[in-house]
């Protein structure tokens, strides 16, 4: 444990990436060959369940400590992590226990069959051996909320120069369906279980938000124009009679629609597939809280499969009998493609449709129109552009109409985690509903490290009630937040949602009696 946590310390304690480059080298030279795999599990989110309640663990940890609940909910409060509290509030170790990482992940897997006693005895007597970083680490992994303070690009960066690899080809192997129990490290990272898994798919090619007039990409005629649709991307591949459906996210979320998987294992041919799997009804793409419904199912009822049918509207061909063709340019894959779906399409696999324009006006008032079809925007592929491995500047971008925004009020506020941790960082909206406020959002981003303090410093004058670390804040701060799309909700007080809403910016402007009303924001509402 010791030398991951000397990682996540150093991988915590900058913001440069040369020098999380450096420590995910040292650690990739020093650390065994277990840990190391638990790196990447970690990474790609192979993390075992939660098999410790953290209502336990809180209450274990006030018994060892000797405090009552609210000093702990007071400390709780101001540190505004769960796991680092614990950790802080304990005494000194009382000697020191050194296992690597894998060895305590393997005792924490075991905990499932665990009493509520044997839990608590391996939970205190593990605090009573490691040192507070080892605890907070411990502590994280044991809620199964461990998150590397790197980004995805980070690590494999530094994987491909460990291993003097191509970069896209290390994302490539670490990839797929792969069990740390049938594979080695370095044979993985360098992609010797590449070929040999049929459930694999590929790193996704990404775009790049256009920030730029879109004249400046040239004639509208090398382009080839999509609608961008708000779904669930994700590839289709069907190699040797199986199928098998990739989020974006790396989830296998095959049996979550089994409609699509059905209709794939109905072709003669081996491919993989790119799209957007949307409900689709009556001709019409429905908003994504429709499809919400359907994620995370165990089992998929007849009456939700009739009522919320899914389709997939295909874009892309990557793979044909065995055949990567990622390299091939867009334009001939789109042809390829073109012939694939005419062969053998039907039900819910559909050709995405691409979009003519003589000009980049013309297809600017498509754009402004696309709301109409329950679409974000465009995306803009140039015709000759391969399937990038991730992001590369130039050849794809996804060109967004401009968010929704309302005016509402700040009502609740809550300290952030890690380096936000001493200030109130997470923050709840409210409209107006007749004389009274509903909440309508919590947005954590879009303000400056200056106007966070000086937030900060009107809540902690302004607060007027607390529960737990959540203070309710005197109405009068008012903000525009953005959001990408709204729907009926009956999970909301103010009866809608908000999907990916995010603070525009401060009204300093306006006050409280000026913000938005519940009725007006749901004709919003398409």
């Amino acid at each position: 444990m010791k030398t991951f946590a000397t990682l996540i310390n150093a991988l915590d304690s900058t913001n440069k990436t040369n020098l999380k480059l450096e420590a995910l080298m040292h650690f990739l030279a020093e650390a065994e060959e277990g840990d190391k795999m638990w790196l990447l599990a970690l990474f790609t989110g192979k993390r075992p369940k939660r098999n410790v309640n953290t209502a336990l663990m809180r209450q274990w940890a006030m018994e060892i400590a000797g405090i009552p609940e609210w000093l702990f909910l007071e400390s709780y409060s101001s540190v505004g992590d769960l796991g680092e509290t614990i950790s802080l509030i304990l005494p000194a170790p009382e000697q020191y226990t050194e296992r690597s990482l894998s060895e305590w992940m393997q005792q924490i897997a075991t905990l499932d069959k665990a009493t509520e006693a044997e839990k608590k005895t391996f939970v205190t007597e593990a605090w009573r051996s490691l040192t507070h970083t080892e605890r907070f680490i411990f502590n994280k992994l044991l809620g199964g909320s461990f998150r590397l303070g790197v980004s995805a690009q980070t690590l494999i960066n530094a994987l491909a120069r460990y291993y003097n690899m191509e970069a896209n080809a290390v994302t490539h192997s670490i990839m797929g369906d792969w069990q740390m129990d049938a594979v080695t490290f370095d044979e993985l990272v360098q992609g010797a279980y590449t070929d040999t898994q049929l459930s694999k798919p590929y790193p996704f090619c990404l775009a790049y938000p256009l920030e730029k007039e879109p004249e400046e990409l040239g004639p509208v005629q090398d382009w080839q124009v999509e609608y961008k649709w708000d779904g669930i991307r994700g590839q289709l591949i069907r190699r040797n009679d199986e199928v098998f459906i990739w989020s974006r996210g790396e989830e296998l979320i095959t049996e979550q629609f089994p409609e699509i998987k059905a209709a794939l294992l109905q072709w003669p041919v081996n491919v993989v597939l790119d799209g957007e799997l949307l409900v689709f009804k009556d001709g019409q793409v429905l908003n994504f809280s429709a499809l919400q419904q359907r994620l995370n199912r165990k089992n998929i009822s007849a009456k939700m499969l009739q009522e919320l049918p899914v389709v997939c509207f295909v874009y892309d061909l990557l793979e044909l009998d065995g055949k990567d063709l990622r390299n091939l340019p867009i334009k001939e894959r789109r042809s390829m493609l073109e012939e694939l779906l005419r062969q053998y399409a039907g039900g819910p696999l559909m050709l995405c449709h691409t979009i003519a324009a003589v000009d980049w006006e013309a297809l600017k008032s498509i754009r402004q129109e696309s709301r109409s079809v329950n679409s974000e925007g465009l995306m803009l592929k140039h015709k000759d552009s391969p399937y990038h491995t991730g992001r590369k500047k130039g050849d794809w971008w996804k060109w967004k109409i401009d968010p929704y925004t309302i005016d509402a009020v700040l009502i609740y506020a809550q300290k952030g985690s890690g380096r936000r941790s001493a200030y109130y960082t997470d923050y709840t909206f409210a409209v107006r509903k007749g004389d009274e406020l509903v909440s309508i959002a919590k947005a954590y981003s879009g303000l400056t490290d200056k106007e966070i303090q000086e937030v900060n410093r009107y809540i902690n004058q302004h607060a007027i009630e607390k529960f737990g670390p959540v203070r309710t804040v005197k109405p009068e701060l008012v903000f525009e937040i953005a959001f990408e799309g709204i729907s009926f909700s009956n999970r909301h007080k103010s009866g809608v949602a908000l999907r990916f809403p995010r603070i525009a910016r401060w009204r300093k402007d306006k006050t409280a009696a000026e913000i938005d009303d519940i009725e007006e924001i749901k004709k919003m509402i398409r």
